[in-house]
């Protein structure tokens, strides 16, 4: 019974491990080629960039746990791969490269944080075609005789790829194949002289050869690429005994003097081995031509003479050296013959020599104008050249050396003797102002001997000057600013010309002419440009000046150049108002303008600024500095605001305004305004009041205005007229021709009353005449006291107009003073209607333009 309990506990709790075990996970074991399981047999190629994801390792936990992946290496090894725990995917983070590491070794483990399961992989690395060929045994330098038969082989070459399959294998080729006499063959890469080609060590001792080693081509970051190593072979050419000796120097030619003693060396010919690789020794000999007179020297090649001079029979002599190699055993070789002249010549002691008048000389001297004619024979200069030697010996040439092409000298070739004679041949050249002295050396020299004798002789010719200069100015135009307030006499500036003649033909008279010269005058003698004594320079009527300055010598040649002279600006005006004292009507609202003019002419002094110095009273107006506006202050916006500044009531206001200028000194000018202000609510109920109001500072806009009505009434007059003359020109009648006679309106009776203007009465306006002001006497530019109001002009002459059906009342706009109502007169009624208003219009802008004319003011 106890047993029997004791087992069924035991197998009790056996059951109770068994249900509580945890089994390790596993990968997933997917074969070849799969790129997820436990990486067996997994290969990658070398050229895999770095970063890329290669594989991802799988596995699974019976329980279903959660796995994590490890992958690690050997210490002694680069850690290739790097793992992502959580999902196994594995990251290639070293560069590969088969041909140092073709397999790779680690140990990939997964784990579900109980149990760990570890399995060693190999990973194969794939070749890539990422070698080139390498040459081996660098550099290839070979020895070739230059007798080396064609076909033959010189040298071999060899390279070797590391890479596999196509990538390793390695074909040869010539990079410039056609340009060369040489072969490689395309698998063994042996060198070899090209059939028919030979080489020869006199023409070139060395040959370059560039051999391109080249691969199959194969894969390569998904690419198919073929890669290439270059090398140069050198072929020295060695020289071998196939050319025969050549002579140096040739031909050969030798003299012999009459005074040249046996034994004496006349010349020496050199020749050598043609190979001159390996030179063989040379021998010297004369072979024929001698007739005992010369001897050589068997090693060195000197010809001596071997008689004296005298005795010879002959002028020349026709030798024939030969040369012959020594080979290094010692035997004869190859030969050459060179031809030697020998020439024997009598002795020539004597050099060419000049005679003058008196003997020999070497000094010539001569005196003449400058610029001399073209061909003129130099008749001042006796000279004669000789040579006393005899035959070939005293023929020389003349030459003159020094500044080239000046004179030429004839005879040029001489035999013994001659008269030498110096032509001119650049008569420009010949220059006193350029040369006081010229001077040059006759040279004469041997021609055909060998010492080549000279001798020279001083030629100096001394100029003299001629008047063949014109006097030139330093300037073409000169260029002058004086002040206007310069004093007469004041100079101005001072002009300069040279004439390079000398004496009297270099002396300079200066004078000045032009349209602006009148204010000037010029000094004869030193060219000082100074004012009239008298002048009165004024920059505001001519500020500048432009005259031309002549410079001649005493022949009359001359030249010109032209002067500019400025005027500088002195502030020498005063600000100038219109009239010191004025009166102005200012609409409520809109400013009056004051302007004064300055009458300097240059800025800053003709700039005006404006400022109130006196007002009653002080506080209704502002002045714009620099336009001269007047205005109201900001402050005043009605007549009422205005009443309240000043209590008296009065609608006349008086300034005193300065006109100030810029200049250094400053001067300044008062004036006098005086401005009645006009409500601007009047004005707008009667638009012809506001018009004369607008317009009574400018007649001429009212003028404007009154022209550019009586164009549009004859535009349209044109208009109907035309249509009319079209219309019955269709209807094809014609019209009876009609005379209007009208008789000539009568003048007008002298004591009529002259209508102007005349306006319609409306209630808002009332009418005035003019009441003038006492004139004040004593009122100046600076007077502070009021001045009067200018006088209205004439009205013009009355215009033909309809009778008018009513009384007319005059309405003219206010001005400056007090102004009192008149009644009215009645219109003389017009007898008869003697043209159309166009014509009245005209007669009346006519007047009235006349008028501003005659008075040259503004009519208010």
């Amino acid at each position: 019974m106890g047993r029997g309990l004791r087992a069924v506990l035991a197998l009790g709790l056996l059951l109770l491990r068994l249900a509580q075990a945890n089994f390790a996970p596993y990968f997933f074991a997917n074969g070849v080629g799969s790129t997820n399981g436990n990486m067996a047999l997994f290969s990658l190629p070398e050229d895999t960039p770095v970063g890329s994801h290669v594989y991802t390792l799988n596995g699974t936990d019976p329980e279903g746990d959660p796995i994590s992946y490890h992958i690690s290496f050997d210490p002694s090894t680069r850690s290739v791969f790097s793992v992502d725990p959580n999902f196994g995917n594995i990251t290639l983070i070293e560069e590969l490269d088969r041909e140092r590491e073709d397999e790779i070794e680690a140990v990939i483990s997964i784990s579900d944080g109980l149990n760990l399961v570890a399995e060693k992989v190999t990973i194969l690395v794939t070749d890539a075609n990422d070698e080139a060929p390498r040459f081996i045994q660098e550099p290839y330098v070979v020895q070739v005789p230059e007798d080396t038969p064609a076909g033959s082989s010189i040298a071999k070459v060899h390279a070797v790829d590391r890479d596999t399959g196509s990538g390793g294998s390695v074909t040869y080729f010539l990079k410039t194949p056609h340009s060369t006499k040489f072969s490689v063959d395309r698998h063994s890469g042996v060198l070899r002289l090209q059939a028919g080609a030979t080489l020869d060590y006199e023409k070139a001792q060395a040959h370059f050869i560039a051999v391109v080693a080249k691969d199959g081509g194969g894969r390569l970051r998904g690419a198919n690429v073929a890669l290439s190593a270059t090398t140069t072979v050198t072929v020295n050419v060695e020289d071998v005994q196939d050319m025969a000796p050549v002579f140096v120097g040739t031909p050969y030619y030798g003299y012999v003097y009459e005074d040249t003693l046996p034994g004496s060396e006349v010349l020496t010919v050199i020749a050598m081995d043609g190979d001159r690789g390996k030179p063989n020794r040379v021998l010297y000999s004369l072979v024929n031509g001698t007739d005992g007179a010369f001897e050589i020297n068997e090693t060195s090649g000197a010809i001596s003479i071997t008689q004296s001079p005298a005795r010879l029979r002959r002028e020349v002599y026709e030798l024939h050296v030969q040369v012959t190699e020594v080979s290094s055993a010692g035997t004869p070789a190859a030969q050459a013959m060179a031809p030697v002249t020998i020439r024997i010549v009598n002795l020539n002691n004597h050099p060419p020599t000049f005679y003058g008048e008196s003997g020999p000389q070497n000094r010539f001297q001569l005196s003449m104008y400058e610029h001399p004619p073209q061909g003129e024979i130099l008749r001042g200069l006796k000279i004669t050249v000789n040579d006393s030697d005899q035959g070939a010996n005293a023929k020389f040439n003349l030459r003159l050396v020094g500044p080239g092409g000046i004179f030429r000298v004839v005879p040029q070739t001489v035999l013994n003797e001659a008269q030498v004679t110096i032509i001119v041949e650049n008569s420009a050249a010949i220059d006193f102002e350029k040369f006081k002295v010229l001077t040059f050396k006759l040279l004469a020299i041997e021609v055909n001997t060998p010492e080549k004798f000279s001798s020279t002789a001083d030629i100096m010719i001394q100029l003299l000057d001629t008047n063949d200069n014109v006097p030139k100015f330093t300037s073409h135009y000169y260029i002058a600013r004086i002040p206007e307030n310069a004093p007469g006499g004041s100079n101005v500036l001072a002009v300069t010309a040279v004439d390079p003649d000398t004496g009297p033909w270099g002396e300079v008279k200066y004078s000045i002419y032009g349209s602006g010269a009148d204010l000037f005058l010029i000094h004869p003698s030193s060219g000082i440009i100074y004012t009239q004594p008298w002048a009165n320079l004024d920059a505001e009527g001519t500020a500048r000046y432009n005259f031309y300055v002549k410079a001649e010598d005493m022949e009359g040649r001359y030249s010109l150049a032209e002067v500019f002279v400025t005027l500088l600006d002195v502030n020498d005006h005063y600000p100038q108002f219109g009239k010191s004292v004025q009166e102005k009507t200012m609409v409520l609202g809109t400013p009056v303008k004051i302007e004064a003019t300055d009458q300097d002419a240059e800025e800053p002094n003709n700039l005006v600024d404006y400022s109130i110095t006196h007002a009653e009273p002080a506080n209704v107006f502002d002045i714009d500095a620099h336009t001269g506006e007047i205005r109201l202050k900001n402050s005043i916006h009605s007549l009422d605001a205005l009443h309240n500044v000043t209590p008296s009531g009065d609608h006349t206001w008086s300034l005193e305004v300065q006109a100030k200028d810029r200049g250094s000194p400053s001067f300044s000018t008062t004036a006098l305004l005086k401005i009645d202000i006009v409500d601007t609510e009047m004005l707008s109920r009667n638009p012809m009041a506001a018009f004369l109001m607008q317009t009574k500072d400018n007649p001429m806009k009212a003028v404007g205005v009154l022209a550019g009505i009586m164009a549009i009434i004859v535009a349209i007059t044109v208009l109907i007229s035309t249509a009319t003359f079209w219309r019955n020109k269709k209807s094809n009648k014609v019209l009876p021709v009609r005379r209007v006679l009208r008789k000539r309106p009568s003048p007008a009776p002298s004591t009529s009353r002259i209508e102007w203007l005349k306006f319609r009465r409306t209630k808002a306006v009332d009418k005035f005449v003019l009441r003038e002001d006492p004139p004040n006497e004593n009122c100046n530019n600076n007077s502070l006291g009021s001045a009067p109001p200018p006088k209205a002009p004439a009205p013009p002459p009355p215009p033909s107009m309809a009778p008018s059906m009513g009384p007319a009342h005059w309405m003219v706009p206010t001005v400056s003073g007090s102004l009192a109502p008149q009644q009215p007169h009645p219109s003389p009624k017009p007898k008869a209607v003697g043209r159309p208003v166009q014509s009245a219009l005209v007669s009346e802008l006519r007047q009235k333009f006349e008028k501003k004319n005659v008075h040259n003011k503004a009519y208010f």
